[in-house]
């Protein structure tokens, strides 16, 4: 009897509310550093001007980022639902992050928290047989891209090969594969979530499916992924892709675009492009690098880039690479030039569902302005990636919480300066303002009634409606009043308890 009733009021203890313990900031490091916790030999424990610290939060962008007390490495799933449970039981504000990313400035609302820095959970396995693949919290596809190639098949992931896999998991996930395969998340069989409470529960269709569906494009607002698998899919044409390359001055500009245009609606399964728009060195103006992707025979892929190799580009480079080695070789190798952290990106973004060469070209147009009045923001960069959508639409809207599955595309302004983006930095304030107004350039052409973006690239400052869509809004505010109703995951683009 009195074992049951100490268990009552243990139970009772952390059924607490969040505000009933009040957080003092000097009690982190007592509280994280008490042996009754009993964590396991290999979680480590940072604190500020520390090098594990550093690495346990450094950033791929410092804008807006957020700013910890305390940061805490996990070495397993049991001890990343002690740290939430102490977390929220002294309602300690945290963030957990995997490849830490991700860069909504709404992160920078954390000031003063604890990190759980789910680097340590990084181990994937391939089942060759089942044809799936699981992987830990913070896996990158670097991690795992190699060895999945040589078992046989390939996977839908995002266009670089530096964020955790997990957290393009649970915003979606585009990327080049879209056309043939879906979204990440399509891909998703089930995931193991420490949720609000400290519990860690199994999401799939199955089990828990409500929690399973929100995950698929709202996942960071409704606990913490420590495991996942995945479906992976044979190799198409032997795992095979043609890149082709391309560098492509200022005149040349508006035939790309027109020709990008014209594939409106029309763009095969099997191709994708990213086109950036970058600073030009010699002309002090802007340039294009294109870079167009085909799964399929060479023969296939050049036929169909004919009016592309018409134009009369600075540099190209065409080859055939294997899947494992795609991310990496794109765009000239742009993946180890984008993934390096601490840099400030200022970003903004749109999801198209109409593709405008017209409105691309006038967005060349400013920023080539742009780069000739302010040299010294020569790092910043439109990104503009077209994806098809036939096997994104091939999978019923109501599949998962992601609202814009007949999109197809996503485009950005990245502003970054020689100083980093400081606040008394006109190129940066001049940036800004060319940002909202491309955006609502973006916005007005894009063929939704409204600015619309995917979450892993919505900036913040959108209206929730914008980021999540009207119609998924009413379930997923019922999804986080059951599934974290103190709202502990609220950093990265909150979710509401209720809506309207």
């Amino acid at each position: 009897m009195l074992l049951k009733s100490a268990t009552v009021a243990l139970y009772g203890l952390w059924c607490l509310s969040v505000s009933a313990i009040p957080f003092q900031p000097g009690d982190i490091r007592a509280l994280l550093s008490q042996k009754a916790n009993g964590w396991d030999k290999s979680t480590t424990i940072s604190f500020p001007q520390s090098s594990r610290f550093v690495n346990s939060t450094s950033r791929w962008s410092t804008y807006d980022a957020p700013t910890y007390l305390a940061a805490i490495s996990p070495a397993s799933e049991t001890d990343v639902a002690k740290a939430v449970k102490i977390a929220s039981l002294h309602n300690i504000p945290f963030l957990a992050t995997g490849g830490r990313h991700g860069y909504t400035t709404t992160l920078g609302e954390l000031d003063g928290g604890l990190a759980i820095d789910l680097s340590q959970l990084k181990a994937y396995s391939i089942d060759k047989a089942a044809g799936q693949l699981t992987i830990g919290g913070a896996t990158t596809l670097a991690d795992f891209q190699n060895d999945l190639f040589a078992a046989g098949y390939m996977i839908q992931s995002g266009s670089i090969s530096c964020p955790g896999y997990l957290g393009v998991t649970v915003g979606s996930g585009v990327g080049r594969l879209n056309g043939l395969f879906g979204l990440v998340a399509d891909a998703l069989v089930s995931a193991r979530i420490v949720v609000a409470d400290g519990r860690v529960v199994t999401a799939s269709r199955t089990q828990n499916s409500d929690l399973f569906w929100g995950l698929r494009g709202a996942g960071a607002n409704l606990g913490i992924v420590t495991s996942a698998t995945y479906k992976a899919h044979k190799l198409v044409n032997q795992g095979q892709i043609l890149n082709a390359d391309f560098i492509l001055p200022a005149n040349q500009s508006k035939q790309y675009f027109d020709f990008l245009g014209s594939l409106s609606g029309k763009m095969p399964a099997n191709l994708a492009v990213i086109t950036l728009v970058v600073y030009d060195p010699v002309s002090k103006g802007a340039q294009i690098i294109a870079n167009w992707v085909y799964i399929g025979t060479k023969d296939e892929g050049m036929k169909l880039m004919a009016p592309l190799l018409a134009l009369e580009s600075t540099v190209s480079n065409i080859s055939v690479v294997p899947w494992n080695k795609l991310v990496g070789t794109a765009a000239f190798g742009a993946d180890a030039l984008i993934c390096p952290k601490n840099q400030s990106h200022n970003t903004h973004w749109a999801t198209l569902r109409k593709l405008s060469g017209p409105t691309f070209q006038t967005s060349f147009e400013k920023l080539d302005a742009y780069f000739r009045k302010y040299p010294s923001a020569h790092g910043t960069t439109i990104n503009l990636e077209t994806f098809p959508n036939q096997a994104m639409m091939a999978v019923a809207d109501d599949d998962s919480a992601y609202p814009w599955r007949d999109a197809l595309g996503h485009i950005q302004l990245g502003v970054m300066t020689d100083s980093n983006n400081a606040p008394n930095d006109p190129a940066a304030t001049a940036g800004q303002s060319l940002a909202l107004e491309l955006r609502d350039t973006w916005a007005k052409n894009s063929g939704y009634p409204d600015l619309s973006v995917y979450i892993n690239y919505a900036r913040g400052d959108e209206r929730l409606e914008q980021r999540y869509g009207a119609r998924k809004l009413p379930r997923l505010a019922a999804l986080k009043k059951k599934w974290d109703p103190s709202e502990v995951f609220r950093f990265n683009n909150a979710l509401p308890t209720s809506y309207p």
